[in-house]
C-alpha cells in the first residue's frame, strides 16, 4: 500500500435545510447534484483514489469473488408457490446472471409459461433489476418494475400474459410494485418522492 496517495477532499459548502421548523446544516449537500460537473469531477477523483489505494488487493478481490460465486448453486429454482390457479417459480440457469420468472397452470406437470426471462431483458444494459411482479385476478395482466440505474427508482410497466405484449405505457419514478384492484383494470402504486 502506498502511503503517499492523498485522498481527495470535498469542498465544504454549507446548505441550510429546514423541515418541520427544524434547521440543519449539511456541508456536503451540493454533492446531490448529479448534473454538476464539479460533483462529477470530485466523484471521478474519489474513484481514482479508491483504485490506487486498493490496487494491491485486486488479486485477492478476484479470488474472494470466485470463492463466493463457487458457493452459489447456479442452476437453482425457488420452491413453487400456488396462487389463483397457477404455480409460480423463479429459477436461475447455469452461466446466466438473472432470474427467469415462470408459471404453470393448475399442476406442476403443466407446460411452463415464461413470464419474464430477465437474461434477455438485461442484454445491452449495464444494470438491470426487475421487481414487484403483480398478476391481476383474471390472470391476464402482470405489472412489474424495472430499475436500470441501481437507484431503486423503478419504472412500472404492464404485460399482457395472453399475448406476451408489454404495453407502451410507463409510470416513472416508483417503488416498483403495484397491487391490482378486483376489476382487473385498475392498480395502485407508490410514487417516489421527488
Amino acid at each position: 500500500m502506498n502511503s503517499n496517495i492523498v485522498p481527495p477532499i470535498a469542498k465544504v459548502k454549507d446548505t441550510i435545510l429546514e423541515k418541520h421548523g427544524d434547521k440543519r446544516i449539511d456541508p456536503y449537500y451540493w454533492l446531490n447534484d448529479r448534473e454538476n460537473p464539479e460533483v462529477i469531477d470530485y466523484l471521478n477523483k474519489e474513484n481514482e483514489y479508491y483504485n490506487k489505494i486498493t490496487a494491491h488487493t485486486k488479486a485477492f478481490q478476484k479470488d474472494l469473488f470466485e470463492e463466493m460465486k463457487s458457493r452459489i448453486k447456479e442452476d437453482d429454482e425457488s420452491v413453487p408457490y400456488f396462487y389463483n390457479g397457477y404455480y409460480y417459480i423463479t429459477r436461475f440457469e447455469k452461466g446466466k446472471d438473472y432470474p427467469i420468472y415462470a408459471r404453470k397452470k393448475e399442476t406442476l406437470a403443466a407446460k411452463e409459461e415464461i413470464i419474464f426471462n430477465c437474461n434477455e431483458m438485461a442484454k445491452g444494459k449495464s444494470y438491470f433489476n426487475l421487481s414487484g411482479l403483480s398478476v391481476s385476478e383474471d390472470n391476464k395482466w402482470v405489472t412489474f418494475g424495472i430499475d436500470l440505474v441501481s437507484r431503486r427508482q423503478y419504472t412500472i410497466q404492464i404485460k399482457n400474459l395472453e399475448t406476451n405484449e408489454i404495453l407502451p405505457e410507463k409510470i416513472e419514478n416508483t417503488t416498483g410494485s403495484a397491487t391490482w384492484a378486483s376489476d382487473n383494470k385498475t392498480f395502485f402504486y407508490v410514487q417516489n418522492d421527488q
